[in-house]
């Protein structure tokens, strides 16, 4: 068994060799110049989508960039190629974020999505309210201590005075299986993230409440990006023109994913929607989730959020961290 220190770089070294640059070799022709972005993820998550229309429509290239995709099989192999250098930059949650700096890690984090997950049951379901889940068997997507679950039981608790883990049958999973449970009546609700949910949506099951709307319900009106990109303050500090390209194409491709439906035909292969109909939700819902604000305002709703999770999460989840560092959002963009 591999420990430590060991283990980290055991697994970024074995990261590194069986996972490739996506179209490094095309990139380098007439790019040497380029400052180069290397950022690690998940091969068929969502991010690729908005990856893929940088490179697609040479976006990284008019900020001054070259990206490099550079794919890995899990999120823990990103996280650990990002605190090993294998990669600049990665996507995840600023409250990992928030949980790495406080152990001394210069993390920060860039906005990429507030897409985040929804409460879903079958159309025919007489669940039509969170007291409705009284009694009955919902499959939560991770853990107990996935932040849309934590938002679902604060919200239980303030608004209803109900205990959920104990007023319920709770059954933690995977994704897909909780997709597939659901619609053969295994389940009576699942708490899934947001493109599963979307792909439910597709097969005709009903949105009982989205995790936006309880956040709104717990206060938070700013809509904040549950996950974005995350990298080294010092890497940031060392090249900034990298930095600033990088924020700059992500934000051109989200402009154009926001107003051209051509630009999605091309990502249909990463999609892998099953019909038409999966592939419109799909988009529909990226779509909502692409950040339109990032200022004071949803820095100050990230922190009321953070505060939520850490009470609900406890250590397992936000460590010894009670509040946000200023830190953890890096400063250099707002929109």
């Amino acid at each position: 068994m591999v420990h430590g220190t060991s283990r980290r770089t055991f697994m970024a070294s074995a990261a590194a060799i069986l996972c490739l640059p996506r179209g490094a070799a095309a990139a380098a022709k007439g790019a040497e110049s380029l400052p180069v972005v290397r950022i690690g993820t998940l091969k068929f998550g969502t991010v690729s989508w908005e990856l893929e229309t940088i490179r697609a429509a040479g976006l990284d290239r008019e900020a001054g960039i070259q990206l490099e995709i550079v794919d890995f099989a899990g999120n823990q192999a990103t996280q650990i190629a990002l605190q090993a250098g294998a990669v600049d930059m990665i996507v995840s949650d600023f409250v990992w974020v928030a949980r790495r700096r406080a152990v001394g890690e210069d993390l920060s984090f860039l906005p990429y999505s507030t897409a985040v997950g929804a409460l879903m049951v079958p159309p025919g379901s007489p669940v039509a309210a969170i007291p409705d889940l009284q009694g009955r068997r919902i499959g939560v997507a991770g853990s107990r201590i996935d932040k849309s679950w934590l938002l679902l039981l604060a919200l239980a608790r303030q608004r209803h005075g109900l205990d959920l883990e104990r007023a319920a049958e709770v059954v933690y999973g995977g994704p897909p299986l909780l997709n597939q449970q659901v619609e053969t009546g295994r389940l009576d609700a699942v708490l899934n993230y947001w493109h599963f949910a979307a792909r439910l949506e597709a097969r005709g099951m009903r949105r009982l409440v989205g995790v936006d709307e309880i956040m709104r319900a717990l206060g938070i009106e700013a809509e904040i990006p549950a996950v974005g990109y995350v990298f080294r303050e010092s890497w940031a500090g060392r090249d900034e023109a990298a930095i600033k390209g990088f924020a700059a194409a992500s934000r051109a491709a989200k402009d154009l994913m926001l107003s051209s439906d051509a630009a999605w035909e091309r990502l249909r292969p990463l999609m892998q929607a099953e019909d038409e109909a999966t592939f419109l939700r799909l988009r529909e819902r990226y779509r909502e989730g692409i950040p339109r604000r990032w200022g004071s305002e949803e820095r100050a709703g990230a922190a009321r959020l953070f505060a939520i999770l850490a009470e609900f999460g406890g250590s397992d989840l936000a460590g010894d961290v009670t509040s946000l560092d200023p830190g953890t959002f890096w400063p250099g963009v707002a929109f």
